[in-house]
């Protein structure tokens, strides 16, 4: 004994399997496998293409050549307003002849701890290394940024930072 049902493309009463339109419509296992194994295939393709462990990397890199030359520009700028002169709370200091990492020390002449020669007047925070482990700026008497500053013999000032793809980030001014 067949059971009815009803024919929703020719509006009729038919029995069961007989009719077209009567016929059980969805996917069969199959097909729902190739399509997941298509999707998968795609997925694997667009994440090897973005390869997101590079663009950190790159993004990082990016943030270190913006703190470097943001550094740069306070350094030129505290020159510029002191006429050819780097000060430091009311007193002259040399830029160093050779690299010298930016960073807070006990000792107040140490050439690397310049935060305040450039807090808050020309940066408002000293920028540090998005990675490096112990880059930090708290304060401007606890610090370190983990770039370099240096002067050549020509007079130029030069901040490097290291980077994870670019290598050595530096910019000379």
């Amino acid at each position: 004994m067949h059971k009815s049902c009803m024919c929703l493309r020719c509006a009729n009463l038919c029995l069961n399997r007989l009719c077209k339109g009567c016929e059980n419509k969805g996917f069969t296992l199959i097909e729902v496998l190739i399509v997941i194994g298509i999707i998968a295939i795609l997925a694997t393709v667009v994440l090897v293409a973005v390869n997101p462990t590079r663009q950190f990397k790159l993004a990082r890199d990016s943030q270190r050549t913006s703190n470097v030359n943001a550094i740069l520009n306070a350094v030129h700028q505290n020159i510029s307003e002191h006429r050819g002169t780097f000060v430091c709370e009311d007193e002259i200091r040399e830029v160093p002849l050779v690299a010298t990492v930016i960073k807070s020390d006990a000792d107040i002449n140490n050439p690397g701890h310049v935060a305040k020669c450039l807090v808050p007047d020309y940066l408002s925070a000293l920028p540090f290394d998005p990675l490096l482990e112990g880059a930090h700026y708290t304060s401007t008497d606890d610090y370190d940024t983990g770039y370099e500053f240096l002067m050549d013999a020509d007079g130029r000032i030069t901040v490097k930072a290291v980077g994870e793809l670019a290598g050595t980030i530096s910019v000379t001014r």
